[in-house]
C-alpha cells in the first residue's frame, strides 16, 4: 500500500511538472521569438475562434499581437475563465496589446462553406484587421509568426510573403493543438473571440427572445434543442447543423 501511495505521489508530481513544462514551452515559443530572428525583426500573432459547436449564430475569431511587457500570468484559455473574468481581461487586452482585432462569419456563410472553412476565414479576417492596427514602426518588420489554436490554420502566408513597406515581407502561420492553454497571444485571442461572440448572441436574444440565446449562446444544450423543435429554426439557425 505504501509503495502504491509513493508511486501515486510521483505520478502527480510528474503530471504537474509536465503541465508546467508545456506552459513554459509555449511561453518561450511566443515570446523568445519576438524581437529578432537572425538579426531580423519578428512579431507573433495569436489566432483563435469561438463558436464552432453552436447550432445558431456566427463563428467569431480573434487575433492578438502582445507587447513584451503584457502581464501574461493573468491569461488562460477562455473556456476556463468565468464570464466576469473574461470581460475584465478583454478590457486589459484591448488597452495594452500591441494590436488586436475580431471578425465574424455568419450562419449563412457557415452553411455555404462549412464550419471549418468559416472558422479559418474568420481567423484570416481578424489577422488582416490586426495587421493594419500595428504601429507604423512595427508594420515594416520582416517576419510575423501566426499561431492558430487547433489542427488547421488559415492560408495567409502567401498573401503577404512578398509585400514590402506597409506589410511584412514574410508571414508564416502554423497550427498548434491546445495553443489556447499555453501560448499567451493565443489565450488573448481566445478571450476576445469568446467575449465578442457572447455579446453578439446577447444582441440576438433581444431580437429573438423566445430562443433564450442569452443563456445558451446557441450551443446545443437540451434547452436549445427543445426550443428549436417547438418553435422551429430561428432566423440565425445553422441549417446544416442538426437540432
Amino acid at each position: 500500500r505504501n509503495r502504491r501511495s509513493v508511486e501515486r505521489r510521483r505520478a502527480v508530481r510528474f503530471s504537474s511538472a509536465y503541465r508546467f513544462g508545456k506552459y513554459i514551452q509555449g511561453f518561450c515559443f511566443a515570446f523568445c521569438r519576438v524581437g529578432t530572428l537572425k538579426g531580423r525583426s519578428m512579431l507573433v500573432c495569436g489566432l483563435d475562434e469561438a463558436g464552432r459547436g453552436p447550432l445558431a449564430g456566427p463563428v467569431t475569431a480573434g487575433a492578438v499581437f502582445l507587447n513584451d511587457d503584457f502581464p501574461v500570468a493573468l491569461l488562460n484559455d477562455s473556456k476556463k475563465l468565468s464570464a466576469k473574468k473574461r470581460e475584465a481581461l478583454e478590457v486589459l487586452i484591448k488597452e495594452q496589446a500591441l494590436a488586436w482585432a475580431v471578425a465574424s462569419v455568419d450562419e449563412k456563410e457557415i452553411d455555404r462553406i462549412n464550419i471549418l472553412q468559416a472558422s479559418l476565414a474568420a481567423m484570416k479576417q481578424a489577422f488582416e484587421r490586426a495587421l493594419q492596427k500595428l504601429p507604423d514602426e512595427k508594420r515594416r518588420c520582416v517576419e510575423i509568426e501566426c499561431i492558430a489554436d487547433g489542427l488547421f490554420c488559415p492560408d495567409i502566408a502567401s498573401e503577404y510573403e512578398l509585400c514590402a513597406g506597409m506589410y511584412p515581407i514574410s508571414v508564416h502561420c502554423s497550427a498548434r493543438v491546445r495553443a489556447d492553454s499555453c501560448v499567451p497571444s493565443v489565450m488573448a485571442a481566445s478571450i476576445l473571440a469568446k467575449t465578442e461572440r457572447d455579446r453578439i448572441m446577447c444582441d440576438y436574444a433581444r431580437l429573438y427572445p423566445r430562443y433564450g440565446y442569452e443563456r445558451h449562446k446557441g450551443y446545443p444544450t437540451a434547452e436549445h434543442r427543445k426550443i428549436c423543435r417547438s418553435l422551429g429554426p430561428s432566423p440565425i439557425q445553422r441549417m446544416t447543423f442538426s437540432y
